[in-house]
C-alpha cells in the first residue's frame, strides 16, 4: 500500500468536498514522499457540520438518537468495532503511512480502538437502568430524581500520536451518551479517521451524529471551540492550544475537558532488578517513537546504581530496532512530520549548549539517509533549570537526574508545571504506596509505565488539564444532570393566603 484512499469530509452521513476545495498533502514520515491528500475544511464546513450534529440530537424530539434507548446505540457501538476489527490489517498500515508507528503497535492500537467502542457499548447500555435515581429529601410531601442526559452538541479535537485511538476515546463515549459530535483530528494524521467516516457509513450510523472535518487547526479547530451551536469542546494536545481553547470557550461559558502535555517522572530505586527496570524505563518513553503525552521522559535514579543502571540502559537502547515501521520487528519508527523532527533537534542541541551530555543517540540512526528518523537519546548530566528537563520533547528522548534520598526524588518528580502521569519502580511495597500518594500527577503507574486500559481513568492536573477520559468517568464527561423534583401531597402549598378565604 503506497497511498492513502481519495477521502472527502464527512458531514450528514455523505462524502462532500470542503466548501472552499482546499487540500492538504499525506506526508509518509517513512519516505518524506506525499502518498495522497486530504480535505482542508474551514469555518464554512464546521457550520454544515454542527448544523447537521444539531438536527441529528434535536430529530423527532430527540427520539432518534439523543432519547433513542441506550440499547439502539450501543447497537452501532457493537458494529462499528466489528468493522475496526474486519479492517484491522488495513487500518493499521494505513496509520503506519500516515504516522510513522511501527506496525506492532498500530495493531494494538486497533484491538484497542474496537475494545473501547464496545466496553462504551456496554456501559452506555446501561444508562437506561439507571435514570431517575432517587435523591432523599428530608419533607415528605416531595420527591426528586436525577435525570442524565447527553450534554449535546460535542466538539472533540484530537492529536496525530494516536491517530484513530485517541479520536475513539472521545467518540465511543459521547455516541453512548447520546451526544452527537463534530470530530476534528490532527491535520498531521487524519487518514484512518477518515477511514472511522467510512465504517459508519457501513453500518448506518444516523446521519449527523458523527461528522468528520480535517483541516488546519485555525482554520477548522478554532471554529468547532467558538461555536455558538456546540454544547462542549473535548481536546487532546499541547498545552498552548489548550489555551486557546479554553479562551475560545470561555466567551460561550461552554464546558472543555483538556488532555495536555506532560513531562512525567519515573522514580527507579535500588532495590529493583536492573534489566527489567531498563526495559520498563525505555518502553515509558520510546514507545509510540517517544510521541506520548504521558511519556515518563524524567529518570530519577537512585544514586546507588545510577552508574551500572545507565550503562545497561545505554545497552539496551542501541539494542532498539530503528526502522521502516512496516519492517517485521520495528521498535521506533520515525517521528511524525519534519516540523518535529526538527523540533526535537533542536531541543536536543540545546540540551548540549546548555552543558548537558547527550550519552546516546541524538541524531539520525546512520543506515537511514531518508525519513524524519532520530535514535533513541539519553541525555545525562542535567540540571533542573535546563529546558530539556522542564518542557515537553514530544520524541525519543530521555533525561537522568541523581537522588539520593526519597524525599530528594518526591521533590525532583513534583518540579514541573504539568501533571499527567508518573512512574515508581522499587520492590519495597509500602515504598511504592508512599510515593504514589506523594507526586502530584493523575495517573501513577508502580514497577511499569504506560500501561493503558479503558476500563480506568485517564487525565491529569496542574498544566497537563483537567477532566477525565475513559472508564465510567469517560461516560460522564458527556453527560448533564438533571434534577426533577415533584409535589406528591394533595394539600395546598398554603403559602399565600387563598382569595377565596379572604
Amino acid at each position: 500500500m503506497a497511498s492513502i484512499p481519495y477521502r472527502q469530509l464527512f458531514i450528514n452521513g455523505e462524502w462532500r468536498e470542503p466548501v472552499l476545495g482546499k487540500r492538504i498533502p499525506v506526508i509518509n514520515p517513512t519516505t518524506e514522499v506525499a502518498i495522497g491528500d486530504i480535505p482542508a475544511g474551514t469555518a464554512e464546513d464546521v457550520d454544515l457540520a454542527v448544523e447537521a450534529a444539531r438536527n441529528a440530537l434535536t430529530r423527532n424530539r430527540g427520539r432518534d438518537w439523543a432519547r433513542a434507548p441506550s440499547a439502539v446505540r450501543a447497537k452501532y457501538l457493537r458494529a462499528i468495532a466489528a468493522k475496526i476489527i474486519e479492517r484491522k490489517s488495513e487500518l493499521s498500515k494505513l496509520e503506519v503511512l500516515d504516522c510513522g508507528k511501527p506496525l506492532d503497535e498500530a495493531a494494538w492500537d486497533m484491538d484497542d480502538v474496537a475494545g473501547c467502542f464496545e466496553y462504551y457499548a456496554d456501559l452506555g447500555e446501561g444508562l437506561d437502568a439507571k435514570q431517575k435515581a432517587p435523591v432523599s429529601l428530608p419533607m415528605e410531601t416531595f420527591k426528586s430524581h436525577v435525570l442524565k442526559e447527553p450534554i449535546g452538541v460535542v466538539g472533540l479535537i484530537t492529536p496525530w500520536n494516536y491517530p484513530l485511538l485517541m479520536a475513539t476515546w472521545k467518540v465511543a463515549p459521547a455516541l453512548a451518551a447520546g451526544c452527537t459530535a463534530v470530530l476534528k483530528p490532527s491535520e498531521l494524521a487524519s487518514v484512518t479517521c477518515l477511514e472511522l467516516a467510512d465504517i459508519c457509513r457501513e453500518v448506518g450510523l444516523p446521519a449527523g451524529v458523527l461528522n468528520i472535518i480535517t483541516g488546519l487547526g485555525p482554520e477548522a479547530g478554532a471554529p468547532i471551540a467558538s461555536h455558538p451551536h456546540v454544547d462542549k469542546v473535548a481536546f487532546t494536545g499541547s498545552s498552548e492550544t489548550g489555551k486557546k481553547i479554553m479562551t475560545a470557550a470561555a466567551q460561550l461559558v461552554k464546558p472543555v475537558s483538556l488532555e495536555l502535555g506532560g513531562k512525567s517522572p519515573i522514580i527507579v530505586f535500588d532495590d529493583v532488578d536492573i534489566d527489567k527496570a531498563v526495559e520498563w524505563t525505555l518502553f515509558g518513553c520510546f514507545w509510540t517513537n517517544g510521541q506520548i503525552c504521558s511519556a515518563t521522559s524524567r529518570l530519577i535514579l537512585h544514586q546507588n546504581i545510577a552508574k551500572e543502571f545507565i550503562e545497561r540502559m545505554v545497552i539496551w537502547a542501541q539494542n532498539i530496532k530503528v526502522s521502516d515501521p512496516l519492517e517485521e520487528g520495528c521498535r521506533l519508527g520515525p517521528v511524525v512530520s519534519e516540523g518535529q523532527y526538527e523540533k526535537i533537534k533542536k531541543f536536543i542541541a540545546t540540551a548540549k549548549s546548555e552543558g548537558a551530555t547527550i550519552l546516546s543517540g541524538g541524531s539520525r540512526p546512520k543506515h537511514l539517509e531518508k525519513g524524519y528518523f532520530i535514535e533513541p537519546t539519553i541525555i545525562t548530566d542535567v540540571d533542573t533549570s535546563m529546558q530539556i528537563w522542564r518542557e515537553e520533547v514530544f520524541g525519543p528522548v530521555i533525561c537522568v537526574k541523581v537522588f539520593s534520598s526519597e524525599d530528594e526524588a518526591i521533590e525532583l518528580a513534583n518540579d514541573t508545571h504539568y501533571g499527567l502521569g508518573g512512574a515508581v519502580l522499587s520492590s519495597d511495597r509500602d515504598r511504592c504506596q508512599r510515593v504514589t500518594e506523594d507526586i502530584r500527577a493523575g495517573i501513577i503507574w508502580v514497577n511499569c509505565s504506560q500501561p493503558c486500559f479503558c476500563q480506568a481513568p485517564w487525565g491529569g492536573n496542574k498544566r497537563s488539564g483537567f477532566g477525565r477520559e475513559l472508564g465510567e468517568w469517560g461516560l460522564e464527561n458527556y453527560l448533564a444532570v438533571k434534577q426533577v423534583t415533584e409535589y406528591t401531597s394533595s394539600d395546598p402549598w398554603g403559602w399565600y393566603p387563598s382569595p377565596s378565604k379572604l
